[in-house]
């Protein structure tokens, strides 16, 4: 009796224009637009999607060619206008997107869109001025060049290579790998650190009694060695002199100029070398004339 009873609730029957599925009468035509309509949603998204890889692909393409141009611009600068333009293309195609859905759901927004823009309008003068500030301080920072992708930059207290620079948001990575996504309209300080060669320092102790005249001669010959053998060095190393004096030890400097992001490497692989000559010239540091002195 139950299982007759549900068999009829659910049993559905075709008439005219109408499907009734038990009690439930559902006109076909409102099935077909309600089917339409989900058709067409799924249809723009598919849109969405492929105008944002093809037109992405472009962009790629464009920047890698743009070498071969008349008029072209550096790897960096390259980069940051194609994370841009990126951006750009996104933002663009979603707002045209969301627009197409709104109309394709009441087809009375189509015939109101100058409406819809308004409302738009007033919500972006209300609730969104973060987002125009960013977009505009976006803007300054492109034009004037403050920094471009792969420099290496402080803002604030964050600190890293910038991986992209976007419409709204800059994103900077540290070296912990750590990746660190910053509103551009917070950004007011920024200390790039990619611009121009960047100086490298070397101090080094040597005990108190060695030859300083001798030590400087031995160091200044590989600081010529070093340049010839390394071509991110573009001016130095060379022996500044004597920078401290105390009872057991001489600090001698060694300074130089390198191009940016090899800093790091180019100290400490001089620092290794100027460590293995004064082993191998049996130059004594303050803490082996200090064992030595124990052991006497």
């Amino acid at each position: 009796m139950l299982g007759s009873s549900v068999f009829s609730f659910l049993k559905i029957i075709v008439e005219n224009d109408v499907v009734k599925i038990g009690r439930i009468s559902i006109y076909k035509e409102s099935i077909f637009n309600f089917a339409e309509v989900i058709f067409k949603i799924i249809f723009i998204l598919i849109i969405m999607y492929l105008v944002i890889k093809l037109g992405s692909r472009i962009i790629t393409k464009y920047v890698s060619r743009q070498k071969d141009f008349r008029i072209s611009l550096n790897d960096k600068k390259a980069k940051t206008v194609g994370a841009v333009l990126k951006s750009i293309l996104r933002y663009s195609v979603y707002f045209f997107g969301i627009f197409t859905i709104i109309t394709v759901i009441s087809p009375k927004a189509g015939a109101t869109g100058l409406t819809f823009a308004g409302i738009g309008g007033v919500a972006i003068g209300f609730g969104a001025q973060s987002f125009i500030k960013d977009v505009i301080n976006g803007f300054f920072i492109l034009f004037e060049d403050q920094f471009s992708v792969g420099d290496y930059i402080n803002i604030d207290d964050k600190s890293g290579v910038v991986e992209s620079i976007e419409l709204r948001i800059t994103k900077i990575r540290d070296f912990n790998g750590d990746l660190h996504i910053i509103p551009n309209g917070i950004i007011t300080k920024v200390t790039n650190h990619s611009r121009g060669n960047i100086r490298i320092i070397v101090d080094t102790d040597i005990s108190y009694n060695e030859n300083i005249n001798e030590v400087i001669k031995l160091m200044s010959n590989l600081c010529d060695k070093f340049k010839e053998e390394n071509n991110a060095i573009t001016e130095g190393p060379v022996v500044q002199g004597i920078t401290n004096i105390e009872d057991d030890k001489v600090t001698i400097r060694i300074s130089g100029k390198t191009k940016p992001m090899t800093q790091w490497n180019m100290e400490m692989k001089l620092r290794r070398e100027i460590g293995e000559m004064l082993k191998a010239k049996n130059v004594k540091t303050p803490c082996l004339s200090i064992k030595l002195l124990k052991e006497g």
